[in-house]
């Protein structure tokens, strides 16, 4: 792997969210409190949905792959940006910048997989739920998220692997609190043409083909829908739709239009990149506990059976 004239410079420095030292106090606090919020919140859902029997199932299992994603996101951002806020110096090596870009590039495109994957799910479920044992088995439930990761660690390989070969010149200044692909096209000396042309490329192709299974699934979704006589039928149809209609929204949303903008450092491409890599990990968890009848019914049991085996080994100490 060629590294180009990296030699000359070693490491980036960002300029963060604000420069104010009282407002990167409170800054710290903020994103620590929703670091630790998220970090509970979906380490939560994926203990009640491997834990409890009546969540073993394909819409429960993406569930779980979601949250693990969303964990290892906002973990490969969110650390580094609180050391910046406290720190003198907030600078990160290239290398560093570059392998960084990398999970970010790679988890989120393989989070949209599963957004899609979870979408076909809702589909065969409704719409032919007699058959859904069969079309959603556990073969092709595993098959979905292998090959969502595949596609999002290659589509991320080329990506990152472009940009190790360019020439970074002396501008080192990065105007963001991490270092994704778009951020680091303006501070290379190179001709960076081919580069966001594929980076273009990778998000056309993530958007329009994930975007239109989506599409195309909550279409017959809401057809199905919409035949049904009954409108308690619709109303429980339409509740195992809203929670996932609700995390692509906000996944979907910020992600692309962050990639697709110019960069620039301006507050909206800030507001973007904290939106899909910060709160939405957070807002995942809450979104499918608050408005799942079943999961709220699941953690209701593994609470209850915490307490119940906690106060055994009281009383067994007794």
């Amino acid at each position: 792997m060629v590294l180009g004239n990296h030699s000359t410079i070693t490491e980036f420095i960002f300029l963060g969210l604000s420069a104010d030292p009282h407002i990167q106090v409170l800054l710290f606090v903020l994103f620590l409190a929703i670091y630790l919020l998220t970090i509970m919140g979906n380490l939560m859902i994926m203990i009640v949905t491997m834990t409890d029997t009546h969540l073993h199932t394909p819409m429960y299992f993406f569930l779980s792959h979601l949250s693990f994603l969303d964990l290892c996101l906002t973990s490969v951002i969110v650390p580094k940006m609180l050391e910046n806020l406290v720190s003198h110096k907030k600078s990160v090596s290239v290398e560093g910048c570059l392998t960084q870009a990398f999970f970010v590039f790679s988890i989120a495109g393989t989070e949209v997989f599963v957004l899609s994957a979870m979408a076909y799910d809702r589909y065969t479920a409704i719409c032919y739920p007699l058959l859904y044992g069969q079309l959603m088995s556990k073969q092709l439930c595993g098959g979905l998220v292998w090959v969502s990761w595949a596609l999002g660690f290659l589509d991320a390989l080329i990506n990152t692997l472009m940009a190790w070969n360019l020439d970074f010149c002396e501008v080192q200044v990065i105007p963001h609190f991490s270092c994704e692909l778009p951020s680091l096209f303006s501070l290379s000396c190179s001709d960076i043409s081919t580069n966001f042309t594929v980076l273009v490329c990778s998000a056309i192709i993530h958007a329009s083909g994930t975007l239109l299974l989506v599409f195309f699934s909550y279409t017959r979704i809401v057809s199905t829908i919409l035949s049904i006589s009954s409108t308690s039928g619709r109303s429980k149809a339409f509740s195992t739709c809203s929670s996932h209609l609700t995390a692509v929204s906000f996944f979907y949303g910020s992600a692309f239009l962050r990639y697709f903008m110019p960069t620039s450092g301006s507050p909206l491409e800030l507001i973007f990149s904290i939106q899909y890599s910060v709160v939405t990990p957070l807002i995942n968890p809450l979104i499918y506990s608050l408005k799942n009848k079943e999961v709220k019914a699941a953690l209701k049991r593994m609470l209850q059976k915490g307490l119940k085996q906690l106060r055994e080994q009281r009383t067994g100490r007794g």
